[in-house]
């Protein structure tokens, strides 16, 4: 029995233990233990044009991109919550043997209707409490378009909207670019 069948609020190390194991992956909120439902390929695919967008761009530099088997662990006043984004790009990055990264600038969410009111309002409002982050996006699956929650200098985040193909999303927070048309190659609209 692997510590993710236990009944009741599990502790972080027995969750983190479960992961290890599991064939299926959980998100953690303060002790509750949530199945992720598989997506789609298109999904899939958008997920991946992040995640290879961002590491292309951020070669020869500091930050790193990382896919979606990449946990985000946030540290809220009353409890731990650790959380799957399709992609993510760490500047200060943990040690390699651990499992999550704590000090995400960007993080990326492809949206699906199955998910759709959980990220726009459950994980944003986490997401956005991470003192690094500096970039949120939300990536539509059906049409080439995100929004964008970007750190303001006065300290909130200010949104922004991006759509069609030709549109490029600037990331001086990491120096880099995500043309759309990059990250939505291959699908079909």
């Amino acid at each position: 029995m692997t510590a993710l069948l236990k009944p009741g609020p599990l502790s972080v190390e027995e969750y983190l233990a479960g992961e290890l194991v599991s064939e299926v992956k959980h998100e953690y909120l303060g002790g509750e233990v949530h199945a992720m439902a598989g997506g789609t390929n298109r999904h899939s695919e958008i997920a991946l044009g992040f995640a290879s967008s961002l590491r292309a761009s951020l070669r020869g530099k500091t930050c790193r991109a990382f896919p979606s088997d990449t946990k985000v662990r946030i540290e809220l006043v009353n409890q731990t919550r650790f959380y799957y984004p399709d992609a993510l790009v760490a500047c200060e990055k943990n040690k390699d043997s651990e499992q999550w990264q704590d000090r995400p600038v960007v993080i990326v969410e492809v949206l699906s209707e199955s998910t759709r009111r959980i990220d726009l309002t459950e994980k944003r409002d986490a997401y956005l409490t991470i003192p690094s982050l500096k970039v949120l996006v939300f990536a539509e699956p059906e049409i080439p378009s995100l929004t964008v929650y970007r750190r303001a200098p006065s300290g909130g985040f200010l949104r922004e909207e991006y759509s069609g193909l030709d549109a490029i999303i600037p990331l001086p927070e990491i120096e880099a670019s995500l043309p759309l048309a990059e990250v939505y190659e291959g699908i079909v609209f």
